[in-house]
């Protein structure tokens, strides 16, 4: 069986199932289908490019399905991949009733869990999974738009149908007390419209680097040249006077601060830096890196055209603590257009925030610093 958007193809061996695995293997693509599965693995697709891993986001998407259909006291053909079975394959020592993993862990989340290390994890998810018998069993659309805020290829009415016909039915199961129903509600996977943080990105840098008109003392408004010309010819009174604008004459500076020391999963860095290089070109503004841990180790400017390289000759130190203040203090004297700090949070905070935008992009959103925007990578 195959599930695309809300269309399930059945193949030639399902009717030699017993029947209870009718039961369960019909449910598996129903959730799929119901969980928007096909078109959010096209919107991931979309987002990361030629980096997208389908297998292991379907391998995520199955562990889920699975999981929730044998909770729900329904049989799959075994083996079958399970999520707690996943997790115990990245760490043995993770032992989450099921209750708790579905509650914990939705299918982005999980993808990028296992996509942050492929030399690990991903190997690790690989290698359960085909001890499991794992087969992929969902198709998309490869024309899904990039930047969607949660919504599939079919548009957002279609999303919010479906997100209806999931409500009613969980209700329904919550009031007959068994199956899908008793628990289903506490699913992390349930659909959400949500924006990716590649898009929340932009909005903010974008909106930070715009140049504002300013007044002008060297010459008048247009405006008023026009009132004015009009006054002199009917004599009417003169318009009181009005000064021009004029754009401030500095390229837009945007400050990426990267703390060396924390967990920044590396895809995460090459997709924020590379949004970031795009908004500098559109803005013909500079980038400016800062590697920092417990002070400030390296402080170059990286051009928007070729910033992978630049990012590649870097020596990145490693270890250490952190500390925020030399950054805040750094911004402060360099006035940029928007600081972006790269950083797990952990580490003492300025008092006092630096007179630009600050946003704090960080791998799993948790902890909440005293001031700016924080941008959580794991979604």
């Amino acid at each position: 069986m195959t599930t695309c958007d809300d269309v399930i193809r059945y193949g030639p061996g399902f009717a030699a199932l017993p029947r209870h695995e009718q039961i369960g293997l019909a449910g598996h693509h129903i959730l799929h289908a119901s969980l928007r599965h096909s078109a959010r693995m096209g919107a991931m697709a979309a987002r990361q490019g030629p980096e997208f891993q389908q297998d292991l986001w379907q391998i995520a998407a199955d562990a889920i399905v699975n999981e929730a259909i044998l909770l729900a006291g329904h049989a799959v053909p075994r083996p079958a991949v399970t999520l707690t079975g996943l997790l115990a394959a990245q760490d043995p020592k993770a032992r989450p009733s099921p209750t708790e993993a579905l509650a914990a862990w939705d299918v982005d989340a999980l993808y990028l869990h296992l996509d942050a290390d492929r030399a690990g994890q991903g190997r690790a998810a690989r290698a359960y999974a085909q001890a499991q018998g794992f087969a992929p069993d969902l198709e998309h659309d490869h024309s899904t738009r990039a930047g969607g805020e949660g919504v599939d290829q079919q548009g957002p009415s279609d999303a919010a149908e479906w997100r209806g016909h999931l409500a009613r039915a969980m209700a329904a199961g919550r009031s007959a007390g068994f199956g899908l129903g008793a628990f289903g509600h506490r699913l992390a996977d349930l659909p959400q419209t949500r924006t990716p943080w590649e898009l929340v990105l932009r909005r903010l840098l974008t909106r930070a680097t715009l140049t504002q008109p300013r007044p002008s003392t060297y010459r008048p408004a247009r405006r008023w040249l026009a009132a004015d010309a009009l006054a002199r010819e009917t004599g009417t009174p003169a318009p009181g006077f009005e000064f021009g604008t004029s754009r401030l004459a500095h390229s837009p500076v945007i400050l990426v601060g990267l703390d060396c020391s924390g967990s920044i999963p590396p895809e995460a860095l090459s997709r924020l830096m590379g949004d970031v290089a795009a908004i500098a070109r559109r803005m013909q503004g500079r980038i400016e890196l800062v590697v920092f841990d417990e002070a400030i180790r390296h402080s170059r400017l990286l051009p928007s055209w070729d910033w992978a390289r630049a990012l590649r000759d870097l020596d990145l130190p490693r270890g250490g603590g952190t500390d925020f203040r030399p950054v805040m203090a750094h911004a402060r004297s360099a006035r940029p257009s928007a600081l972006v700090v790269l950083t797990d949070l952990d580490g003492p905070h300025d008092p006092a925030p630096p007179p630009c935008p600050v946003i704090w992009a960080v791998p799993r959103a948790g902890k909440t610093p005293p001031y700016g925007r924080v941008l959580d990578l794991g979604h």
